[in-house]
């Protein structure tokens, strides 16, 4: 796609939006080897999401993936009844429920950051908008 489609999206999301025409999507050898060559900072803002590691689900609503967003939400419901579950079983002192608990809530945290731009580009590029809230992960 050229620029002037994109026009109509901040300078942020055009800049997004360009990369993932050149390089394709996240987890590929081309976009691996060209996201590696970006500084530091641009790789932050290609890669993932701050809004969406803050407000996860609740930025996907926003953005109209309304369907990841549902996905997520029902990951996220899951987290708390698993902790929710290690609390009534090995106690509130356990400090091993506690822990695998935040660990839960930080990999969907991480897991937000690092689909919203992509899931967007999807939607907004491609046309496309899939249940899969995995779709775009970098492994």
């Amino acid at each position: 796609m050229d620029a002037q489609v994109y026009s109509k999206y901040p300078v942020k999301w055009q800049e997004r939006f360009a990369f993932l025409d050149a390089h394709g999507a996240p987890g590929t050898s081309t976009y691996k080897e060209a996201f590696k060559a970006l500084p530091f900072m641009q790789r932050i803002k290609i890669g993932s999401s701050i809004l969406a590691f803050l407000f996860g689900p609740i930025y996907f609503f926003i953005l109209g993936l309304w369907r990841k967003a549902l996905v997520g939400l029902a990951l996220t419901v899951a987290s708390f009844v698993i902790a929710f579950i290690l609390y009534a079983v090995l106690g509130p002192e356990n400090r091993s429920a506690d822990f695998i608990s935040r660990m839960l809530g930080l990999a969907l945290t991480l897991i937000y950051a690092g689909t919203a731009n992509y899931a967007y580009y999807l939607k907004e590029v491609k046309g496309q908008d899939s249940w899969n809230f995995f779709e775009g992960l970098r492994m």
